[in-house]
């Protein structure tokens, strides 16, 4: 296994991982699709990257998404709830599945700011991935077809199409995702 520590950020362990397989920013970027400058930011810890990206970056390393995925050490005073959510611009998650190393199935619970969406524009990544609304309205749009979920209800999609999402709500929607990846 590539020596992970459990205190450090994705960004580390994915700049110690790429370094390890003495890969540059730009071969990353060219197996990624991903602007180097953008996984520069990642590595230092500037952007905290989607789950799609993270997956798209595992792929490009050859390595279980869970080297990348594995959760910090919480810090001195922080809540247990907060102490393992991810935090993104506009959304943050948890991994469900901290522990599925090897395996084809990802699930996490996200967390989407009211009236706001995620950012990049747009995801894709290898597989299949499903969404199941617990609170708040959602707008996913797959491709050029426009979902809209409330509450209980839930898409299943081929998420190598561009898909987008949006809080379309006033209240923090929470969403549990499962994403399958070959």
């Amino acid at each position: 296994m590539a020596g992970t520590k459990k205190d450090q950020t994705i960004g580390k362990r994915l700049m110690k991982l790429r370094k390890e397989k003495k890969l540059t920013l730009k071969h990353l970027g060219n197996e990624t699709g991903l602007n180097p400058r953008f996984i520069s930011r990642v590595e230092k810890g500037e952007v905290m990257p989607p789950v799609s990206v993270i997956l798209q970056l595992s792929r490009a390393l050859e390595v279980d998404s869970s080297l990348l995925l594995r959760e910090e050490k919480k810090r001195a005073g922080e809540k247990t709830a907060e102490g393992y959510q991810k935090r993104t611009e506009d959304y943050s998650y948890e991994t469900l599945t901290p522990e599925a190393r090897h395996k084809h199935l990802k699930a996490f619970k996200v967390f989407i700011d009211p009236k706001s969406e995620h950012k990049p524009v747009g995801y894709q990544h290898q597989g299949e991935e499903f969404q199941y609304v617990i609170k708040g309205k959602i707008e996913v749009l797959v491709g050029e077809n426009k979902n809209i979920l409330g509450p209980g209800e839930s898409l299943h999609f081929n998420s190598s199409i561009v898909h987008k999402l949006k809080n379309i709500s006033a209240e923090r929607a929470e969403l549990l995702v499962v994403l399958y990846t070959p």
